[in-house]
């Protein structure tokens, strides 16, 4: 067993405090700035811009609220469809959502995980058709009007190949980076290659700020816009209250800014101990008939933010008992979430055909992935 026997539950991913967490919070206790205006919140933001290798970083309340207003800016209308992995958190379909616009899922790619480029091609030239300018689905006569690109589990997305299709059929590309910081695809940060990226700072990502969240870009407008939106919207004035347009109460708060400015400081020995775990558990299920280790794709550096199980196709009726005898051992076990298209909420939502996605559904499940646990290994 690769983390030995547990004295006491593990769970899938903790939030870890090592750095100047403390200090940062207790300062902006004691001088009273705690709330969403302070100088945490600008060095967070100026420190995530770098990390992100984009010009511009604005820190919002959670990454769901990130990708939001990331849609928002990049031209997303009520009624306008948003194509999507099928395979994905909630939170990237209800993102569009909230903004009245209607997720469209996609398939993706067995090595990847995400959306597929070669089989969006393909549906796209069967689907759309131009209309003053603009592509709309011939099906339901709604304008497609983004590609949103989520990242799974910190394994970068084939970004140069989708960003082909997002031009080609003049959509807005919206990186779902919510689980990719830290990675990189031939040397360039995830979050950096849409137009615009959303990023998340929950309790169960790499870094943390409780909750939180980004909007990247090295967009200007967008992100003048975006900071604009999500501080309610309200125009620079000494005492006067005037709001020029329907916007957000999303800026994070400044005490949590402080948690991301010492967790940032953490990210390059965070990635390096999350990559020694990722590889102790490849290199443990070598050779295993039954169940491989997901490993990052040609030309990435993951952060590998969940480790995941991938049972081959003859052991899929194993998956339930393969979660019930890890969390029997004390080792938190999940299956990956259940796909958009399958849900209620979603199940009218147009989508392509998605066999890679049913598929691997029933295939993966991920396993206990914090960075401390890199310390604990046999």
């Amino acid at each position: 067993m690769v983390l030995g026997a547990p004295s006491e539950f593990v769970p899938l991913h903790a939030p870890e405090f090592h750095g100047q967490e403390e200090a940062l919070v207790v300062d902006c206790i004691r001088t009273g700035w705690v709330s969403s205006v302070g100088m945490y919140v600008d060095q967070f933001e100026s420190d995530l811009s770098e990390a992100c290798g984009t010009r511009y970083a604005i820190a919002v309340v959670n990454g769901t609220a990130a990708l939001e207003v990331a849609l928002r800016v990049s031209g997303v209308q009520p009624g306008d469809e948003v194509l999507m992995p099928s395979l994905t958190f909630v939170a990237t379909a209800n993102a569009a959502h909230h903004l009245g616009a209607v997720p469209h899922f996609v398939d993706v790619e067995s090595d990847r995980l995400s959306v597929d480029p070669v089989a969006l091609r393909l549906y796209l030239e069967s689907l759309v058709e131009m209309r003053d300018g603009r592509n709309f689905n011939r099906q339901t006569g709604r304008p497609i009007s983004a590609l949103v690109v989520t990242h799974i589990f910190g394994h970068p997305a084939n970004m140069d190949a989708l960003d082909k299709v997002a031009t080609e059929f003049g959509f807005a590309l919206v990186e779902d980076a919510a689980e990719a910081l830290g990675s990189h695809l031939h040397g360039r940060p995830c979050g950096s290659f849409g137009r615009v990226g959303a990023l998340s700072f929950n309790g169960n990502k790499i870094l943390t700020t409780g909750g939180g969240g980004a909007i990247v870009t090295d967009d200007q407008v967008l992100a003048r816009e975006a900071k604009h939106l999500t501080t309610t919207a309200k125009t620079p004035h000494q005492w006067a209250f005037h709001h020029d347009a329907i916007g957000y109460n999303y800026r994070l708060p400044n005490i949590n800014a402080a948690l991301g400015v010492a967790q940032l400081a953490q990210l390059d020995e965070r990635v390096a101990q999350k990559r020694t775990l990722a590889q102790a558990y490849i290199d443990a299920f070598a050779g295993h008939p039954d169940i491989s280790v997901f490993s990052e794709p040609a030309g990435a550096r993951s952060n590998y933010w969940l480790n995941a199980l991938v049972l081959e196709p003859h052991a899929v009726a194993a998956r339930d008992t393969l979660l019930e005898t890890l969390n029997a051992a004390g080792l938190m076990a999940r299956p990956v979430w259940e796909p958009m298209h399958r849900l209620e909420i979603y199940a009218d939502a147009p989508r392509a055909a998605l066999p890679v996605t049913e598929d691997l559904a029933a295939r993966i499940v991920n396993i206990p992935s914090s960075a401390e646990l890199a310390a604990r290994l046999e």
